[in-house]
C-alpha cells in the first residue's frame, strides 16, 4: 500500500497497521452522566467536565460526538474537514489520509552560532522543542523561538518568507539572539492575538526545575512579553508536572489547556488542566490532581525492530478552522545507538478533549537513513502549523546521527514539512463516481465553497430539505460543475444568486464527485470565501486569529 495514501476502512486499516484482522478498530464511546456546555458545533460537553479518568484507556475510544452526533450541526465556524465521520450521513466515496512532505532543502535552521555549539555531552542545537513558530500580522514577519544550545536557553529568529531565517543581535544577552538564558527543557511560546493587554501579547511557558509552586519541582515558569523578546520577571509558577509539558489556547471555549506530561513515570502519557486565568488558574495542588487525558493505544504500531509498546511523548495542539488539531509525538521504541526515533502524527478533536486518530502513520516521520537531519527524534513546534497560501507549513525539529553511538554526528536542527491546506483527509471518487450526503446542518452564510481536486473530473452539489427532497433551484442539474484543483472554489447554481434563501434552515448537502477528491466545504458570508475559522499559527495575509479575508490572502 502506498504510504502517501492510506484508506482507513475496516480490515484494510487494521492490516496496514500490522494488527490482526480481529483487532477492534475502536471501543465504545465513554458515557458520562448528564450534559454540560453546548459548543459552537452543536456538541454538548459531557458532565462532569473535564471527565475524571483514573487511567488512560489502552484501547482506542470513540469520541462521544461521533457515537451520538448532534441532531443538527451548526457550520458557521470554519471550513468543515472530513477527518472523521462527524459530518457524514452516508457516502460511497473512499476515505483517504495524507502525509506531509519535507522540503528537499531542509533544514531551514541549523546551529551556526557559538552559543548554539555542542560539547562532549550535548550536541549542537538550534531546534524547536515545541517553542513556537508564528506569523505576526503586526509586522508581517515569520517568527521562531527555539532551543539555542542544548537546554541552555531560548533564541529568536525572523523571516520574510518562512524559509530563509535571520538571527538578529538583541539586547537581552548582547551580541546574541537569545531572549531567555538559563536551564530549560520543553517550551511553548504563544502569539496571543486575542489578548487585550499589549504587555502580554506573547506568552512563554518554560518547563524547568523550579517552575512549580512546590520548591525544586519541575513546572512551567510563565512569562509575558509585548514583543516576544523582552520577557517578564519574576515568572508566574504552576503546580508540578513532568518535563515535556506544553500549553495551547482553546479559542472555542476561551481556556488555556495544559498538556501535562504525567510525572516522571512510565509509560509516558498526558494529564489535562484548563483555565481562563494564567495567574491563579494553573496552581494545582498535587501532580495527581489534573485528570488523566490521553496516551498511546493498541493501534499505535511499534517499530519493526523493537518489541516495545509505543508511548505518547508529547502533544501540541492548536485551533485549525472548525476543530482542534493535535500533533502527537509518538515514541515507538529506543534503539541503543539512536536518540529517541520519535515521529509526529496527527489527531483531531471537536470538543477539545476527545480525539480521533484515524491514520496512525507519521505525518512527519523519522528517516531510517543514518546521517540525514531527521534520523532521530522529530518533534513539533508550538502553534503546530501555519497557513501559507494553499499549504499548511509544519516546522519540526530533527536530530541527525550516524547510528554508531547516540551522540555521534548528532545535530539538532529545525526543518519544514508541507501539506495541502485542509489536506489531512479527503473523500475520493474514481471514474464511476460517487456521492457524499452530509448530516443535517444549519448556517447563516450565503456562499458555498469547497476545497477540491476535480481537475480531471467534476464536482456538483445539491441541497436537500428535512425530508431528503432536493430544494429548488439547488439541484445537481442546475449546479455549475467544479472542474479545477483549488483549495477555495465557489459552488453556484443556475437560477440562484446565492444560498441566502436557505440560511437558518436545516438542510443537507449532497456532493456528486467523479475522478476527484473533496477535502472540505464551508458556507461563507462573503464572496471572498472567508471561512471565519481559525488559522492555527497564522500566515501571510491574515489579520487576526481567524480567516476573515478569504481570497484577499
Amino acid at each position: 500500500m502506498n504510504r502517501r495514501e492510506f484508506v482507513a476502512s475496516g480490515a484494510a486499516a487494521i492490516g496496514a497497521l500490522g494488527l490482526p484482522a480481529s483487532s477492534p478498530a475502536v471501543e465504545p464511546a465513554t458515557v458520562y452522566a448528564g450534559g454540560g456546555e453546548t459548543l459552537y458545533n452543536g456538541i454538548r460537553l459531557p458532565s462532569p467536565w473535564p471527565p475524571r479518568l483514573s487511567e488512560v484507556p489502552k484501547e482506542p475510544v470513540t469520541p462521544h460526538y461521533l457515537a451520538s452526533p448532534p441532531a443538527v450541526i451548526p457550520i458557521d465556524v470554519g471550513r468543515q474537514l472530513f477527518v472523521d465521520d462527524f459530518l457524514i450521513a452516508e457516502t460511497t466515496l473512499q476515505h483517504a489520509f495524507h502525509e506531509a512532505e519535507y522540503r528537499p532543502d531542509n533544514p531551514v535552521l541549523k546551529p551556526d552560532k557559538p552559543w548554539e555549539a555542542g560539547n562532549d555531552r550535548q550536541p549542537p542545537c538550534a531546534m524547536v522543542f515545541s517553542d513556537g513558530v508564528w506569523h505576526d500580522p503586526a509586522d508581517r514577519l515569520f517568527k521562531m523561538w527555539y532551543m539555542g544550545g542544548y537546554v541552555r536557553g531560548t533564541c529568536y529568529a525572523t523571516s520574510q518568507d518562512g524559509i530563509r531565517w535571520e538571527k538578529p543581535s538583541l539586547d537581552v544577552k548582547p551580541g546574541t539572539n537569545m531572549v531567555q538564558a538559563g536551564s530549560r527543557d520543553s517550551n511553548t511560546v504563544w502569539l496571543d492575538l486575542e489578548e487585550a493587554d499589549p504587555r502580554r501579547r506573547f506568552k512563554m511557558f518554560r518547563s524547568t526545575s523550579g517552575g512549580a509552586t512546590v520548591k525544586g519541582a519541575f513546572g512551567l515558569a510563565t512569562h509575558f512579553s509585548p514583543d516576544g523578546i523582552h520577557w517578564s520577571e519574576p515568572p508566574r509558577l504552576t503546580g508540578s508536572c513532568g518535563d515535556r509539558t506544553t500549553v495551547f489556547w482553546n479559542p472555542f471555549r476561551k481556556v488555556w489547556v495544559y498538556s501535562l506530561r504525567h510525572g516522571w513515570g512510565q509509560p509516558r502519557r498526558r494529564r489535562y488542566w484548563e483555565t481562563p486565568d494564567l495567574i491563579v488558574g494553573p496552581k494545582w495542588s498535587a501532580i495527581t490532581e489534573p485528570p488523566m487525558w490521553i496516551g498511546s493505544d493498541t493501534l499505535d504500531p511499534a517499530r519493526p525492530d523493537m518489541k516495545i509498546t509505543p508511548e505518547l511523548y508529547n502533544l501540541d495542539c492548536v485551533a485549525y478552522e472548525s476543530l482542534i488539531l493535535g500533533l502527537f509525538t509518538i515514541w515507538r521504541g529506543q534503539p541503543q545507538k539512536r536518540e529517541k526515533p520519535n515521529e509526529v502524527c496527527a489527531g483531531f478533536s471537536r470538543d477539545g478533549w476527545s480525539w480521533s486518530r484515524p491514520d496512525r502513520r507519521a505525518l512527519c516521520p523519522v528517516s531510517e537513513t543514518p546521517g540525514v537531519w531527521n534520523y532521530s527524534n522529530v518533534q513539533s513546534a508550538g502553534g503546530c502549523c501555519l497557513v501559507v497560501g494553499d499549504q499548511l507549513w509544519f516546522y519540526v525539529s530533527g536530530r541527525g546521527g550516524t547510528g554508531k553511538t547516540r551522540l555521534d554526528g548528532q545535530v539538532c536542527v529545525t526543518s519544514l514539512a508541507t501539506l495541502r491546506r485542509d489536506g489531512f483527509a479527503s473523500m475520493d471518487a474514481g471514474e464511476a463516481g460517487g456521492t457524499l450526503t452530509t448530516r443535517r446542518v444549519r448556517f447563516s452564510g450565503k456562499h458555498l465553497f469547497v476545497n477540491a481536486d476535480a481537475g480531471a473530473g467534476e464536482l456538483r452539489v445539491e441541497a436537500l430539505d428535512e425530508r431528503g427532497q432536493v430544494v429548488s433551484p439547488f439541484s445537481q442539474a442546475n449546479c455549475l460543475p467544479v472542474r479545477e484543483d483549488k483549495t477555495r472554489q465557489p459552488v453556484t447554481w443556475k437560477g440562484a444568486d446565492d444560498l441566502s434563501s436557505l440560511a437558518g434552515k436545516t438542510v443537507r448537502f449532497r456532493f456528486h464527485l467523479k475522478n476527484g477528491r473533496l477535502f472540505a466545504f464551508w458556507v461563507s458570508p462573503e464572496r471572498s470565501g472567508a471561512s471565519h475559522g481559525y488559522v492555527a499559527a497564522g500566515g501571510p495575509g491574515f489579520t487576526g486569529p481567524m480567516d476573515t479575508v478569504g481570497s484577499a490572502t
